[in-house]
């Protein structure tokens, strides 16, 4: 039984159908600082995205949108609306995440609070990395999504830095992440696509 027939009681009506075929998702990778592997992480996740058809998958790099530190500008820059546009464009996420001291970068939580209504109803999966699998970073975000009106999906692959990373940089995922990838982009397709309708 599919996500929306549990909401509605039914299956998909026509508008909710062409919502699935239009689902544009974007693959957020989470930190800025040099010599990261976020950039790998996403780039597999988008490749196994791609094979499914089922949406429009895009990587969205913090990184290039030079976002300034929360409370040390006027607003003005132009990053900043061009950050807002591309979130406000997309229907769900895919975040990539890496653990820093227990929880999400810094660059990445000055992404996420320099936007509001662009989050607002959507769904979003995570798929972190770290000597324990990101988990804690993981638990961090779902918090903060909450507060942001985003839906995070139950299934959460985790990337062991020893075993899916060789020296800690060359990124060589191990095959079993590959079916929770899969049921992670099924929830994340399915809960944009029921949220989808409730946005005006």
């Amino acid at each position: 039984m599919s996500i929306i027939k549990k909401l509605f009681g039914k299956e998909p009506k026509e508008d909710v159908q062409m919502a699935q075929e239009s689902l544009k998702i974007g693959i957020i990778l989470g930190s800025t600082r040099q010599g990261r592997v976020s950039p790998q992480v996403g780039e597999w996740v988008k490749t196994l995205a791609d094979k499914r058809g089922d949406a429009e998958y895009e990587i969205v790099d913090i990184a290039e949108f030079e976002l300034p530190f929360l409370g040390t500008t006027d607003g003005t820059e132009p990053g900043i609306g061009a950050w807002n546009e591309k979130l406000a464009s997309l229907d769900g996420f895919v975040f990539i995440v890496q653990e820093y001291n227990h929880s999400i970068s810094g660059s990445l939580k000055n992404a996420l609070d320099f936007a509001r209504d662009a989050w607002h109803n959507k769904a979003a999966g995570i798929v972190s990395y770290g000597s324990t699998g990101g988990a804690r970073a993981a638990e961090h975000l779902r918090g903060i999504l909450g507060e942001l009106k985003v839906a995070d999906v139950r299934t959460h692959p985790t990337l062991s830095l020893f075993l899916d990373f060789e020296n800690g940089q060359d990124f060589k995922p191990q095959e079993l992440h590959q079916t929770n990838i899969t049921v992670m982009l099924d929830e994340v397709n399915e809960w944009s696509t029921a949220l989808k309708t409730i946005r005006k």
